[in-house]
């Protein structure tokens, strides 16, 4: 009887310590977008909502942009990772939603993506350093301007890296 005891409790011993630990990555998103955050030109100090916002990616259609016609204060917009540019143009309507009344800028954002080894289950995210920002300038632009022209890393989406002004 000793003896079946003995052998059970070594089989179980040895599947319990043969399991290995789950691993599950808690960071989301890995990859930081860049956050922008809009103000009021006339009072800085205050955040303005940006009426009927739509966000689309240099060469795609609107059916393909990040937001449409959204109503918000602040943005965070993905950079891709297997360039040195990404390229945003920004729609707004401050009238009817009629399209004769857009308002575009354009947003140029250059940086160095960078490989960063987080951990075992989340594997490696992109960080981003250096980066220069570039607004369009015209009549039909609608930002006046932006809090920084150059962010020197973007490694975190916890708060605003750019506040743009308009």
């Amino acid at each position: 009887m000793r003896k079946i005891f003995f052998l059970i409790f070594g089989m179980l011993l040895l599947f319990t310590s043969s399991c290995e630990k789950d691993d599950f990555c808690v960071q989301t998103p890995v990859t930081p977008n860049l956050v922008l955050r809009f103000y009021d030109t006339e009072n800085i100090t205050e955040t303005k909502i940006v009426q009927r916002l739509s966000v689309i990616a240099d060469g795609k259609q609107i059916t393909d942009s990040l937001f449409t016609s959204t109503s918000t204060d602040s943005i965070a917009i993905p950079l891709n990772t297997n360039t040195l540019e990404t390229i945003y143009l920004l729609k707004m309507n401050d009238g009817n939603g009629s399209s004769t009344q857009n308002k575009e800028s354009t947003l140029t954002i250059r940086y160095t993506p960078e490989e960063d080894y987080v951990s075992r289950s989340c594997g490696f995210r992109f960080i981003f350093k250096d980066l220069t920002l570039e607004t369009s300038s015209g009549s039909s632009s609608w930002i006046d301007s932006l809090s920084v022209k150059e962010v020197p890393l973007i490694d975190n989406q916890f708060q605003a890296h750019v506040q743009v002004y308009h």
